[in-house]
């Protein structure tokens, strides 16, 4: 690829990464006012933070993990590299860079949804318009998904938009999973709960997989079941080993149809994933340690990431 070409295939890859970030944290913002209560009814916001790993910047500026300031850490501070404002912000960065190779409505609409953000950003979030402003975001981000859909011509930039978007969903969906095991988990005479119940939910609800779940299990909830359809369930299009089989048969296309061997070295990365997970069940996962498992996972996307960096975006590399 010359430099050139390296720098769309990039700008694509994080155009995707970056909206599909939005739309997760839309998501688990207003399921968390919703759902994620403790046992005295009281909701936490804590999880959300640790959740992204962003404890450190959050407290340099904030004292307490409260619904006013962990709303305002994600939607509009632009000092949080995962705020919904500064992920937006980076999308259309992107984007501007491909303007010959996106359609006007790409474009347009990734400016009116990120002036109308900064509008949003002069009053505070509260708890009365947080569902609102967080549907609506999640429309922008639906929107845009058709919006590529739809006019996106199906050149190498598509292939590294879908794999940016797959790589990230998958990265938020070990996250989600991990956090619930260890950060969410009640004592002991909670299990089985309305508090217990009502965080599962949450954790579903978060992953847009509740419905999904439920024509699988109709009835009942257990954790075990609830973890194994979020990492290894074969139709869920969000599950970890949908996103991971779906990166790499776009990396076979981007070999087979644009030629471009430096795929192999990708595809290889993404066969190491499956072989160490692929042949577990989730009773294995969680007996060697399902934190370890997640972050394992984490690690492997991280280096594929690199790999792409190397590979295909002029030797760029990421933490």
């Amino acid at each position: 690829m010359t430099d050139l070409l390296s720098r769309f295939a990039a700008n694509s890859f994080w155009m995707a990464r970056y909206m599909e970030r939005v739309e997760n944290m839309a998501r688990i913002l207003e399921v968390n006012e919703t759902f994620a209560r403790d046992r005295e009814g009281r909701h936490q916001w804590l999880p959300v933070v640790l959740l992204q790993d962003d404890k450190k910047l959050f407290f340099q500026h904030h004292t307490e993990a409260d619904a006013q300031s962990v709303c305002n850490f994600y939607m509009f501070d632009r000092e949080n590299g995962n705020s919904i404002t500064q992920s937006v912000w980076m999308a259309r960065e992107n984007a501007r860079s491909l303007r010959h190779l996106i359609s006007t409505e790409l474009w347009s609409h990734l400016n009116v949804f990120y002036n109308r953000l900064n509008d949003l950003s002069v009053r505070p979030v509260t708890a009365s318009n947080l569902s609102r402003l967080c549907t609506s975001i999640k429309e922008d981000c639906q929107l845009h998904t058709g919006i590529v859909e739809g006019t996106l011509y199906r050149d190498q930039s598509w292939f590294f938009y879908r794999i940016g978007k797959l790589l990230e969903r998958a990265d938020q969906m070990t996250r989600l999973v991990d956090i619930k095991y260890h950060n969410l988990l009640p004592r002991l005479e909670d299990v089985g709960t309305q508090v217990d119940v009502s965080q599962w939910n949450a954790v579903l609800h978060s992953a847009a997989g509740y419905h999904a779940f439920r024509r699988v299990h109709p009835r009942g909830m257990r954790p075990n079941t609830i973890a194994s359809f979020l990492l290894f369930n074969d139709r869920f299009p969000r599950s970890v080993r949908v996103c991971i089989r779906e990166i790499r048969a776009l990396l076979v296309r981007l070999r087979n149809d644009e030629g471009l061997a430096a795929a192999d070295s990708a595809i290889g990365l993404v066969d190491a994933i499956r072989a160490a997970t692929e042949p577990l069940s989730i009773e294995q996962v969680i007996q060697m340690g399902l934190h370890e498992f997640n972050e394992g996972i984490q690690r492997h996307l991280i280096k594929l990431t690199n790999e792409f960096g190397h590979a295909f975006f002029g030797g760029e590399t990421y933490d």
